[in-house]
């Protein structure tokens, strides 16, 4: 049977939704008319831009976007046109790609970051106080742990099964 969400729970559900769809809305239209990509290239720059030598291996870039490889196939395809990224075998495991940040798409990246950054702020940060961003941070944090907990709980429940 369905448990259907209170009024405080709805508030909060519904709240999280406009606010995240909003600054991400306001983020993508700020990099877009600025740089001609949005939030979802500049999460690939910014995640490629953190690995060890600036690469990652596809499957573990898609993880980390949340993306299935067909989303991230997509999604690379217009940085790797712009010449930001490239598409390389593996030196390890030649059945492995590889996607690697350009010295190019860095370049992209560190003149987008500080667009970036103040969108963040305006849209977001600025708008509450330390006690509020703390108390949205564990909270955020709460979450995030207890879906990584419920999908070690279904991995551990099929592996029995």
């Amino acid at each position: 049977m369905t448990k259907w969400l209170d009024d405080e729970e709805q508030r909060a559900w519904r709240g999280l939704v406009e606010v995240f769809s909003g600054v991400r809305a306001s983020l993508e239209a700020e990099l877009d008319e600025q740089f001609g990509f949005g939030e979802g290239e500049y999460a690939v720059l910014a995640v490629l831009s953190e690995a060890d030598g600036r690469q990652l291996r596809m499957c573990d870039l898609a993880q980390r976007l949340h993306l299935t490889p067909g989303g991230l196939t997509r999604r690379l395809d217009g940085v790797v046109k712009r010449g930001f990224v490239v598409r390389v075998p593996s030196s390890e495991d030649r059945r492995v790609v590889m996607a690697v940040l350009t010295d190019e798409g860095m370049a992209t990246l560190e003149a987008a970051a500080p667009v970036h950054v103040d969108g963040v702020r305006r849209h977001l940060i600025d708008h509450l106080d330390r006690r509020q961003l703390g108390a949205l941070a564990d909270s955020l944090d709460a979450v995030r742990h207890g879906r990584e907990q419920y999908a070690l709980d279904r991995v551990r429940a099929n592996a029995g099964s």
